[in-house]
Order: C-alpha cells, then structure tokens, then sequence
C-alpha cells in the first residue's frame, strides 16, 4: 500500500503527542509565530473570528489567546475548533477554562465536524444535518476554577457526540455524528448576543485568522492536502483574512537521526512552495481572490528545540533525555507504529539519537509555514 494511504494517522497517539509537547518548544514557538500575523489583521464587528484546525492539548491556542487578548483587550473573539478527539478536548478544557476568566469576552466552539464542513458548523448532508448533536453552555461566575468545573461536567455530551469511527483504507476518521459545543460567560450574553453561533445559522461565518498548524499526515501529495483541508479552510476567510500553515520543514538534527536507522525515508516532499502552487491552480478558489504569501527566510522558516537541562549535551546524556529525543525525531518525522517498534528491539536507535545530540550539542526541528491571503472586498 503506498505511504499516502496507509491508516496511520500520527497526531492520534496521544502519548508520543504529549511526550513531545512537554519536552520540546515546538508550541510556544509556533504560537510566536502566529503572532506575527496579527499585524495583518482588520477585525470587523462584532467579533474577531479565528478558526483552529486541531486544538490538540490546547497550549498552542492557549498561547495565541493569550497574544490575542495583550492585543486586543476588550474585543470580543469568536474561535472555533475542529477537533475529532475527546480526550483532546478534555485536556484543552483544563488549559482554556482560564481564558474566560482574562478574556471575558470569548465564545468558544469545538466541533468535529469535516474540513469542507467546521468552519461553518454546518453538516453538508442533509440526513448529517439532522442529526447534528449542538449544546451551548453559558458558563455561570467568575472563576476558571468554576469554568472548568462547568465545562467538565459537559463530558458526557462530549462522549457522546465525540464518537468516531476509522476508515479501514485511508485510516481516515469520520465522525458518528456531527457535534457542537458552544461555551461563553452567562454575564457576556447580552454583549455576545450577535457573536455567539447558533444552530442553523451559521452559514455566513467568515474568518480573520485561520490557524492550520501541522494539520495533515506529511507524506499526503500536495494534491489531496490541498482538496481535503487548505483549499476549504482557504474559502472559509473573511475578506482581509489570513490562513497560516505550518509544517516540519526537515533538514535539521532531527531527521539526522531518522536517516541513521531508515536513510531513504523522505516525509517532507511537499514543502511550502509546492503547497503554494497546488493552491494556485486549485480551480475551486478563484486565485485572483487571494494573496499567496511565500514569506521570507526570516520568518517563513522557525525552528523549536528538544528541552535539555543545563549543560546535558555536554555529559552523559541520560536514557530519559535519549528517549525524548527518539520521540520527537520520530514523531515529527511520523514514523509509523509498526516501524518504530521494528527500530527499538534493538538499541541501535539510543546509539543514533545519542550520536546526533553529542554531534550537535543538542536538537532542534526546522518548520516552514506560508500564508494565504484573502482580499479585501
């Protein structure tokens, strides 16, 4: 079966995910990133309105929330989150309850709902439709504490509308049923009332900023890539609106170690002027309605590190640092499953990884990212 259809999808295991989040920079670097673009923005009433395609954890919107509100203080913001996996959304509450309480003029919706579809929480067919699950949530007080409290006690709906099921060729996954979930401050209702999504109204939803931040499975052409998830995200924009996506670029300590244990493995073929291009000739778009921003080396290219402790690189480099930096090697390279467990019978793979952080005094990861740009009206 060829690389680009195999039923992996990396970013669903949760473990290696969270290994990689907390012992490297790659989210607080990203996040500083996204925040360059926000010079480029011109919010329209009645609300800024961003749209996330993954929320994970949830420390990267975090991040960017938290930029959003230095900036932008008393304005409302409306953000959307397309992410299929409840137990992501479960640790995204405990690291966005806080968010209502430092910005309280926020609406935040999860959805699992399709690319094509999210955006505009609306199902394209009509049977999906009619069985969209939709709760809204006016969260009471002025605490995170009682927020979260709040909002957890909303897991059962999340369970329940959350369900997913695997296509057995592509490893793609579907939801069982369409789902929403709408929270925001029961204080902020009156001033919220044009800003907060109700159901079957949706339809004109348009957005200032699109965040698409390792959105996709690496190895997918440029061709499906930009069908199934930029080409949709990309006519989701306001007029004046921005998407920025990022990828692993390559090139760097990391596939360095990726190349000692498999030296033909290429995951990064469709870098961002490739994307750029597919996008071009996408004939869904209109390319004479967007900007398709390939920016400079200075900031379309940005790299996080592997988190060591002082001086590490420099001694012995303990078995816990080697298997966090196997990991994020990995991980971002996405290896699959069978192949990782093949590599790690033997200790080869500790021998590379501990070679390629003496060699360079520790590791990092380049990413690219590029812009796609909506004209204004």
């Amino acid at each position: 079966m060829p690389d680009d259809q195999r039923p992996f999808r990396f970013f669903d295991n949760r473990e290696k995910y969270l290994l990689f989040t907390t012992t490297c920079s790659e989210k607080q670097e990203t996040a500083r990133r996204i925040g360059l673009e926000f010079e480029q923005l011109a919010p329209r009433p009645p609300a800024l309105r961003v749209f996330q395609a993954g929320a994970g954890e949830g420390t990267l919107l975090n991040r960017v929330l938290r930029q959003m509100h230095t900036r932008w203080p008393t304005l409302p913001f409306l953000v959307v989150v397309k992410e299929i996996s409840p137990e992501f959304i479960r640790m995204a509450v405990r690291n966005l309850a806080d968010r209502f309480r430092e910005h309280p003029e926020l609406v935040l919706v999860f959805t699992n709902m399709l690319y094509g579809e999210a955006p505009r929480l609306c199902p394209e067919k009509a049977e999906d439709r009619d069985r969209l699950l939709w709760r809204e949530l006016a969260l009471t007080g002025t605490s995170a504490h009682g927020f979260e409290a709040q909002i957890n006690a909303e897991m059962a709906f999340v369970n329940e509308g959350w369900r997913y099921r695997q296509s057995p060729t592509s490893g793609s996954w579907f939801y069982c049923e369409p789902a929403v979930l709408v929270l925001y401050r029961a204080d902020q209702s009156f001033v919220l009332d044009r800003v907060i999504p109700r159901k079957g109204e949706t339809d004109d939803l348009g957005y200032e900023l699109i965040i698409a931040s390792q959105p996709y499975r690496s190895r997918l052409s440029a061709a499906t890539k930009v069908r199934t998830l930029l080409a949709p995200l990309a006519k989701s924009l306001a007029p004046g609106g921005r998407m920025i996506t990022i990828q692993a670029k390559g090139d760097d300590p990391g596939m360095e170690i990726i190349h000692e244990i498999w030296p033909d493995s290429n995951p990064f073929a469709t870098q961002r002027h490739l994307l750029l291009d597919a996008l071009r000739r996408d004939p869904s778009l209109g390319a004479d309605r967007f900007d398709f921003i390939d920016p400079p080396d200075g900031t379309g290219e940005f790299r996080h590190c592997l988190q060591l402790n002082p001086h590490e690189a420099e001694s012995s480099i303990g078995t816990s640092t080697l298997l966090a930096a196997w990991n994020a090697a990995s991980y971002v390279a996405q290896i699959e499953d069978e192949r990782l467990t093949e590599a790690m019978c033997h200790s080869g793979y500790l021998e590379a990884t501990s070679r390629v952080l003496n060699r360079h005094g520790g590791l990092w990861f380049n990413n690219e990212c590029f812009v796609v740009a909506r004209r204004g009206d």
